[in-house]
């Protein structure tokens, strides 16, 4: 039982589902839920991801088999892939039932921002529009958090532009260090289309836009910390990109602009969230 149980959880992508979570909670309580909606909303979100994440695993099983993904437990034949399918529907239903503890509007949001990750998992992950779940789905998360709120004020459109700008570079991103092994397996998404150069341009454009799309949206002038923020972002990149050209090895350019990328998303995240208030 805890080999399945450890097994699920390293099908589930824990890292980014950690990720993606903890930043519905912080959103949760900047944008003023009381502790049970707080609660409601990380509920609902983890088990958002735990089903995309399981359902993403047992879909590329055979894939990830063929490149020799020892750190996939299906791929390694350390899980049984009924059993992961049996954890993702639960989890599917699990993510309608606690959506709707908040609100019919909301859950909608919700349920839609999960059909949506299913539908890059299959059959758009191999499409010229396989950035578009990720821009539904992380642009539905502010717009759930908020209509979640009793007496829910309509989501303020930067943030939701702001969140979808932040899931499109996301899925840039992550591509990136997945190159080879998707190509030997077939996957033709738009990042692939696009190639390397092409998908990490695309990403610093993306967060960019981000970037100044959380620091320009909110009501007032700009804060000195959001100014700040434009100006770090805008750094980084230009310090990775002149790393990569310094790097004496062909992956350096490649590993400096994926790490840049990290790092302004974790910008990104944080104005998201200390922006994310309502009032």
């Amino acid at each position: 039982m805890s080999s399945t149980v450890l097994g699920l959880v390293r099908a589930s992508h824990p890292e980014p589902t950690a990720a993606v979570t903890t930043v519905a909670g912080l959103l949760a309580v900047g944008v003023g839920h009381p502790p049970g909606g707080v609660v409601a909303v990380v509920l609902t979100v983890a088990a958002s991801q735990f089903t995309v994440g399981w359902t993403n695993d047992l879909l590329d099983a055979d894939r990830d088999a063929a490149v020799g993904r020892t750190d996939k437990p299906l791929a390694a034949g350390a899980l049984g892939r009924r059993t992961v399918a049996v954890a993702a529907a639960v989890a599917a239903i699990a993510t309608v039932a606690l959506a709707l503890t908040t609100n019919p509007t909301a859950a909608i949001c919700a349920t839609v921002a999960l059909v949506s990750a299913l539908l890059y998992d299959w059959p758009l992950k191999s499409t010229p529009i396989s950035v578009l779940p990720y821009a539904i789905s992380f642009g539905a998360l502010p717009a759930f958090v908020v209509l979640a709120l009793p007496d829910a004020p309509p989501p303020p459109v930067w943030l939701v532009v702001a969140a979808a700008l932040l899931g499109a570079g996301a899925h840039f991103a992550n591509v990136l260090p997945d190159f080879v092994d998707d190509a030997r397996t077939g996957v033709r998404g738009l990042p692939h289309r696009l190639g390397a150069t092409g998908s990490r341009a695309a990403a610093v454009g993306l967060l960019i836009a981000a970037t100044v799309t959380l620091v320009l949206g909110p009501p007032g002038p700009p804060t000195g910390v959001g100014l700040a923020a434009v100006g770090a972002t805008i750094v980084i990149f230009i310090v990775a990109w002149y790393a990569g050209r310094a790097g004496n090895t062909a992956g350096a350019r490649p590993v400096a602009a994926f790490r840049a990328v990290l790092l302004v998303a974790l910008i990104d995240v944080a104005l998201l969230v200390t922006n994310g208030r309502l009032g």
